[in-house]
């Protein structure tokens, strides 16, 4: 292994014993005074890094979970009303009611007319097709996604 230049300065003569030990010296104070100085800013930047860093993974983390809880409560709400819905095809009343500024119209009988004005039976909607369920189906369904919910009338008291 090579001697260090201090080493080979010596044995050439050009440096002698107190001159090494002077610069050794120097080298030790430096050191000590920058101690701390320039590692706790590195430091302190990868810190920062780090925070940054896991801030960023939070967020998506978070908006990953409530996108997945929005996909799963969508995926209740179509269950519910593909499992709930009554079967429109045998009737031929009109049952009108508004969304939003339109006039949508159901074909359904008397009774569903009745049952749907008291708030026995709702209209709600999914994928733009409209449906009806029992009244409880679709408290279940306005819990999940309000929007899915098109007409349900307070029931009359008695």
């Amino acid at each position: 292994m090579g001697l260090s230049l201090q080493d080979q300065l010596l044995k050439a003569g050009i440096a002698d014993k107190k001159q090494a030990k002077k610069a050794n010296q120097e080298k030790r104070v430096k050191r000590k005074k920058n101690k701390g100085k320039k590692a706790t800013a590195e430091v302190n930047q990868t810190r920062q890094d780090q925070l940054a860093q896991a801030k960023r993974s939070r967020e998506l983390n978070l908006r990953s979970n409530r996108e997945k809880e929005k996909q799963e409560k969508l995926a209740q709400v179509k269950q519910l009303i593909e499992e709930n819905r009554l079967d429109l095809s045998k009737y031929e009343d009109p049952y009108y009611f508004k969304v939003g500024k339109k006039i949508k119209k159901l074909y359904v009988n008397d009774e569903m007319t009745r049952k749907l004005g008291r708030g026995q039976l709702a209209i709600v909607t999914l994928n733009s097709v409209y449906e009806i369920v029992p009244a409880k189906v679709a408290r279940q369904i306005a819990d999940r996604d309000p929007d899915s919910l098109v007409v349900l009338h307070k029931p009359e008291e008695e």
